[in-house]
């Protein structure tokens, strides 16, 4: 099957066997979790020594949520990450501090898609809504919605995505990125690998 340029990146990484695993498999880029409420939160000390072990053609992306800016700054410098990916309620001004910004939206129906424009980042993620989380619940995204969102810029599909679906969802969505996390895990901080590496696989084919 023709490859598709896809990129995939793996979320909710807590230790250094999965972000290897990860690289290995093929992994474009590897997401922590600094949300103390996630069953997936890292330390930046910890994260720092998951990525010392990291290839060097990683990237390697901060999650946070409801942070401020000083906090953020801090904890980006002390695990030495790449992308800071904002999964909260941010204004727009909290989008603009750093070099490389993806802004998360949890997304209801077509109306929601309007926001995305006041935001000037780097690429938008969408995932499905939920009234109790800020993601990482495996609920199955509106693919259609995605879609549409396409004609503001690079969309990066998450929510629901599994092995068994992942193809369709590129092939429909012809998205910029897709992010797993839960889909992907024996546990809520352990990954399957044999699933990293099959996931990926249906990502990047058509």
């Amino acid at each position: 099957m023709e490859a598709i340029n896809v990129k995939v990146k793996i979320c909710g990484i807590t230790n250094v066997d999965d972000a290897v695993a990860a690289a290995d498999a093929g992994a474009d880029a590897i997401g922590f979790v600094f949300y103390n409420k996630s069953p997936r939160y890292v330390t930046p000390k910890e994260v720092a020594a998951i990525v010392a072990e990291l290839p060097p053609f990683i990237t390697t992306v901060g999650v946070f949520v409801n942070e401020d800016e000083a906090s953020i700054i801090a904890k980006m410098t002390e695990s030495g990450l790449d992308v800071v990916q904002l999964h909260g309620d941010e204004g727009v001004g909290l989008c603009g501090v750093w070099r490389k910004v993806v802004k998360a939206f949890r997304v209801r129906d077509f109306m929601d898609l309007g926001i995305l424009e006041s935001y000037k980042v780097h690429a938008w993620l969408l995932d499905a809504y939920d009234d109790n989380a800020y993601g990482g619940t495996g609920k199955l995204f509106n693919w259609d919605i995605a879609r549409e969102a396409g004609q503001f810029g690079r969309i990066i599909l998450a929510g629901g995505l599994t092995v068994e679906n992942v193809g369709d969802a590129v092939r429909w969505v012809r998205p910029y990125a897709v992010d797993v996390s839960s889909a992907v895990e024996d546990t809520k901080r352990k990954k399957n690998h044999a699933g990293i590496k099959a996931f990926i696989n249906e990502a990047k084919r058509r």
